[in-house]
């Protein structure tokens, strides 16, 4: 089958022939339409799973699909052939992603049928982003009234997270660019601050000079993190997902501190489908490109900026 794959981690991604991948039991081959970009598809093919997971080469790369169920193998009871589904179809330990033809996955993983409202391109952006998301509003314990703070709110998570946070009632201030601050806004977004426009922990200050109650963090490095942690009130909690801050330390400045990684499950989807159902949650697709261009797509994720929207690959 066709895929974009890395002999090695720190290889270049190329559109490759790999063997087709049979289920074993209680696993399900799912012929995959459309494969989500995501920022952790560079970094798994750069190494960042090498100390956690023997991964087998050459390895395919996507973590995000959406497509139909082709074959199922001995005992698999959840899904059945010809449904349609979409999730975390990946498995590295085998060398396998969504950026190919075909995936495996067991049928009690991040999988589940495609909502209703969504074709087969705008359920392969949600996965990832929107189970990270609500994890992370959930892990920040976001609540009716708050000021919140979501910085890299353009990023796939970051819009999610301002749907969710703003559907609790918390009041969000996002960062971005003057042109997407609109966009930004209709999600829900109470306030933006730009980065470009001077240093914007002084802005976010200027407007709310009592300080914060929550920042959601997709992007800083530590000293980045530390500049956002001083805009917290005392009692108030940091969530991030790059592991910028020690939690102990900010404990003992009376901060609630999380790092979060993300733990993808049917459970966790299933709930993201719901609120996609009911309206709650939105993606928004910016791009489709072909299989083959998925080299020149990861590396447009690498450089930024931020999109007005994901990007899909359609297999």
């Amino acid at each position: 089958m066709r895929a974009i794959a890395v002999p090695e981690y720190g290889a270049t991604p190329v559109l490759a022939n790999v063997p087709r991948p049979e289920p074993g039991p209680g696993q399900l081959l799912v012929k995959v339409i459309a494969a989500g970009v995501n920022t952790l598809d560079w970094r798994i093919a750069e190494g960042a799973l090498k100390d956690s997971v023997d991964a087998a080469f050459p390895l395919v790369l996507g973590r995000d699909g959406a497509g139909v169920v082709e074959d199922v193998g001995e005992g698999v009871t959840r899904l059945r052939h010809g449904e349609q589904v979409y999730g975390c179809l990946s498995d590295v330990a085998r060398g396998l992603g969504t950026y190919a033809e075909y995936a495996v996955v067991d049928q009690h993983g991040p999988v589940g049928r495609i909502p209703d409202r969504l074709l087969y391109s705008d359920a392969a952006a949600v996965p990832t982003a929107c189970m990270t998301a609500l994890e992370l509003v959930e892990a920040a314990r976001v609540t009716a009234g708050q000021a919140v703070l979501v910085a890299g709110a353009t990023t796939g998570v970051g819009r999610a997270v301002v749907q969710l946070a703003a559907a609790s009632g918390a009041k969000v201030v996002a960062t971005a660019r003057r042109a997407m601050a609109g966009e930004i806004r209709g999600l829900g977004a109470a306030a933006t601050v730009d980065p470009a426009a001077g240093v914007f922990t002084d802005q976010v200050l200027a407007a709310h000079p009592g300080g914060l109650d929550t920042v959601i963090d997709l992007v800083s490095d530590t000293a980045g993190a530390e500049a956002l942690v001083r805009l917290l009130r005392p009692g108030g909690a940091y969530a991030g997902t790059t592991w910028a801050v020690n939690p102990d330390a900010m404990a003992a400045r009376r901060i609630r501190g999380v790092n979060l990684d993300g733990t993808p499950t049917a459970a966790l989807l299933e709930r993201v489908s719901a609120l996609v159902d009911s309206g709650g949650l939105r993606v928004a697709v910016e791009r489709e490109v072909p299989l083959h261009a998925a080299p020149g797509a990861l590396a447009d994720d690498r450089a930024g900026p931020a999109r007005h929207g994901a990007t899909v690959i359609r297999i």
